[in-house]
């Protein structure tokens, strides 16, 4: 026999052997990352981060677009917002009627989530829409609306229906006026699986930056108290500490 065909032969021999042994290792790795993804623990996902209030009213430094904001750390919903800096959006709360924050001696009205708590839900964020209230109600709103002209409601409002074949059905659009300005809000309507519906509004704050807030429909005779509230917080929020 010739070299080469010993060469061949031996290469017969090693190829036997060697594609079990690839399909045997590729096996095992599989196994090992089917075990690591199924039976090791992750981390929770960031939108999952739990409510941790603090009574801490030192001013935390943050930047929303190019807002910059001080806000007193017991309107912060959660620890990860205490680190400041740049923020897409900040989870904030407080107490109506003068939005104050989070304290030991309030923790309880806090935890409340009945159709008559007293806990105004606010969203601060980066809105590249960032339409004022008048133009959401003309360009977005009144295109889903039954009745123009709406009908007169309680506490200085106007109502209007929106269509049944609009995303809105279930809400009522409530609008009115406060210093001038038009206050636009849309509060969902009382169901059966919605015990304890609420209002949202949203407002414009700053070029790229707007707030939305929310509170319990129960509480709408309110509603103008609130709004005041907010622009004064946010005023309170945009001077520097010490100023």
């Amino acid at each position: 026999m010739s070299r080469t065909d010993d060469a061949d032969s031996t290469i017969r021999k090693h190829s036997g052997w060697l594609i079990p042994l690839a399909a045997l290792v590729v096996l095992f790795v599989l196994s090992v990352f089917f075990l690591l993804y199924y039976l090791v623990p992750t981390p929770p996902p960031l939108f999952s981060e739990q409510v941790s209030p603090t009574s801490d009213t030192d001013p935390v430094a943050v930047k929303i677009g190019g807002l910059n904001l001080w806000i007193p750390a017991n309107y912060t919903k959660f620890a990860t917002t205490r680190a400041g800096g740049a923020r897409r959006e900040i989870a904030l709360f407080a107490l109506m009627p003068d939005l104050v924050g989070w304290s030991n001696w309030n923790a309880s009205t806090f935890a409340e989530d009945g159709p008559t708590s007293r806990v105004v839900h606010v969203t601060i964020r980066g809105d590249a829409i960032n339409l004022s209230e008048a133009e959401r109600l003309k360009r977005i709103y009144s295109a889903y609306i039954v009745d123009p002209k709406g009908t007169e409601a309680p506490f200085g409002l106007t109502r209007y229906a929106f269509r049944d074949d609009s995303g809105y059905r279930a809400e009522d659009l409530l609008v009115g006026e406060n210093n001038g300005e038009p206050v636009v809000m849309r509060c969902v309507r009382a169901a059966p699986d919605v015990p304890n519906p609420s209002c949202l509004r949203d407002v414009r704050i700053a070029r790229g930056v707007a707030l939305s807030y929310r509170f319990k429909r129960m509480k709408l005779n309110h509603w103008r108290e609130i709004a005041t509230a907010i622009d004064k917080m946010i005023v309170t929020f945009e001077k520097p500490p010490g100023k």
